[in-house]
């Protein structure tokens, strides 16, 4: 395989890349127990080795900066740099997480009324900010449901109700909680479903075993839950609790409320819907909000206005205790206030109004080259089933390659596992007409090479910096080492 050079091999004996002052601190033993038998295996480089090195590392990355984004689920949309500027500010990141109350009443105040703004958003009575992540907030609400029943004697509340076109996070949080998962199926016109809930099928799970069930709304194909009162109606006769994946929060942001549909537990990404860069592992942050009966649940710490002091609330007897570090990751939410702040209630509405019209702009100039199972206006995302005739042997990852030569980003492939060649495209709100056609042509050119030369799709990428991986064997055999390239 060919590669650019590691910094290893950049490296050479001698060569020095710092230059550091002279310690202050006198000579001391260190115990020989703490101590390296053999120095660290680093490499020796220049300054301007590293500085080289790593610049050209960054061009080989695909971002939001360097190109259209469409990846379906996952929320790809831009973010004013000048969030993270006032994040970077020392004011916060100097701050000490042990500092009295007195001290950081500025930082409490950000989070109190990030707790505020985010429940008028979602219709919660209140916000935990401490989860570092969606999966996270997804346990903490799970955990959350857990100890409500418990408090009222009702052990036997061991099932979580899943939808089958459900996030992957959502099945996986509820075993880590230890529920037992029950699959509701979608609503289906012959073999076309549109992943929204069948009712006759939810009744039939309904049981007093049951104690909650998680949706995102709209669902993964970009369709609005229709049902969802009469959903939450159901589930709360059977005594269950509603959770909201507030993964797809985009779309309906100020428009339409998670508590207003009947949900008792929201959790919200920060990092894909409230202005931090998403992807590559983090940084994250997943609020976990809750219906007012269910506050006392939350995890500690939970921040409170007293006249005109923020005050720092530690668990209550029902909490489920704490679920991160101190504060959960500050600067996130520092992010996400200046957001909401620069957006103001008047313009939230209007993220989701063209996040929902970009989607289904690019929905209608592609349904005729693209197989459409559900040709309904949808949210913010859709949903194709591979090309609509495709050439014998020419997959959903074959165009999803080729997009790749094109500086763009390939939508989200093979999921949802509704559909055989699924690919779910999400165009979020600031993309301009503009992009959107550069990317309708460019769906429009991979179909057409499909056509009339299908290799040309089923050996791409050409121009990125590696070529077709194999998938199976990168992820049953992956290659991590330095010395595994030898």
């Amino acid at each position: 395989m060919a590669y650019d050079k590691l910094i290893f091999e950049r490296s050479s004996e001698g060569r020095v890349g710092y230059s550091l002052p002279e310690s202050p601190v006198a000579d001391y033993d260190i115990d020989a127990s703490l101590t390296r038998e053999a120095d660290p295996e680093l490499p020796e480089v220049s300054e301007f080795d590293v500085i080289r090195h790593y610049t050209n590392l960054s061009f080989k990355n695909h971002g939001i900066e360097t190109g259209f984004y469409p990846l379906g689920s996952c929320t790809m949309k831009y973010n004013p740099k000048i969030n993270q500027e006032l994040s970077s500010n020392e004011a916060f990141t100097a701050v000490h997480p042990l500092q009295p109350a007195e001290s950081v009443q500025g930082l409490l105040k950000i989070y109190y009324e990030t707790q505020r703004m985010l429940s008028e958003v979602s219709g919660m009575d209140t916000y935990s900010l401490n989860p570092y992540a969606g999966a996270h907030g997804e346990l903490v609400g799970l955990l959350i449901i857990k100890a409500y029943h418990e408090s009222k004697g009702d052990h036997k509340r061991t099932k979580i109700i899943v939808p089958d076109s459900a996030h992957g996070t959502n099945p996986a949080s509820a075993k880590v909680a230890g529920f037992d998962v029950v699959e509701v199926a979608s609503n289906c016109e012959g073999d076309t479903c549109d992943g929204t809930v069948n009712i006759e099928s939810l009744k039939d799970v309904l049981d007093d075993e049951v104690a909650g069930i998680m949706l995102t709304n709209p669902n993964t194909l970009g369709m609005f839950e229709k049902d969802i009162l009469k959903v939450a109606e159901l589930v709360h006769e059977a005594g269950g609790l509603l959770y909201y994946d507030g993964a797809n929060l985009n779309p309906i942001m100020g428009v339409a409320r998670p508590g207003d549909m009947g949900f008792d537990i929201t959790h919200i990404n920060l990092h894909k819907t409230f202005s931090t860069p998403h992807g590559g592992g983090g940084p994250g942050s997943g609020p976990v909000g809750v219906t007012k009966e269910l506050k006392p649940f939350l995890p500690a710490p939970i921040v409170r206005k007293a006249g005109d002091f923020y005050l720092v609330d530690e668990a209550s007897e029902l909490s489920i205790g704490r679920i991160s570090q101190f504060f959960g990751n500050m600067n996130v939410v520092v992010k996400a206030y200046a957001y909401m702040l620069s957006t103001g209630r008047d313009y939230l509405p209007e993220i989701a109004k063209l996040s929902t019209l970009n989607a289904n702009y690019v929905r209608e100039s592609l349904k005729d080259t693209y197989e459409l199972p559900v040709d309904e206006i949808c949210k913010h995302e859709f949903v194709f089933d591979g090309l609509k005739n495709p050439p014998e042997g020419v997959r959903a990852i074959d165009v999803a390659k080729r997009l790749l030569d094109f500086g763009m980003h390939p939508p989200t492939v093979y999921f949802p596992l509704l559909y055989k060649e699924s690919m779910m495209v999400e165009p979020v709100e600031n993309e301009s007409k503009q992009t959107l056609d550069e990317f309708i042509k460019t769906m429009r050119t991979i179909a057409k090479e499909a056509e009339e030369d299908s290799d040309t799709l089923k050996n791409a990428p050409y121009t990125t910096p590696v070529r077709r991986l194999d998938e199976a064997q990168a992820a049953r055999k992956p290659r991590v080492k330095f010395k595994d390239l030898l």
